[in-house]
């Protein structure tokens, strides 16, 4: 019975017909691709629109820091100018007592 239907030949019209259902598919299959990669070429292009805004944002953020990096560093050297002042005062302070109480003996 296989035998048989491996036997039966195929007409022109039914290798037309088969033929057409196979470019039909082909045809189909080439649409679903071409729509995707229209959706992957949205997709990277708004990616890519992304990424920028992102390395825009952290160029900026880059320049904040930068700009509190240098405000920190000033408040050090005015805490250390301040701790300078202070020590030269307690020092002037001692010796001016200490002056006094030679002065007195």
């Amino acid at each position: 019975m296989i035998m048989e239907a491996m036997a039966q030949e195929w007409t022109d019209g039914q290798l037309d017909d088969l033929s057409s259902k196979v470019d039909l598919g082909i045809q189909q299959v080439d649409h679903r691709f071409d729509r995707v990669e229209a959706e992957v070429k949205g997709l990277r292009l708004e990616m890519r629109t992304e990424f920028i805004a992102v390395r825009d944002e952290l160029n900026g953020m880059r320049s904040e820091m930068g700009a509190i990096r240098e405000a920190v560093v000033d408040v050090q050297r005015s805490i250390v100018w301040a701790a300078v002042a202070l020590t030269g005062a307690i020092l002037a302070g001692f010796a001016g007592m200490c002056t006094l109480i030679a002065a007195t003996l």
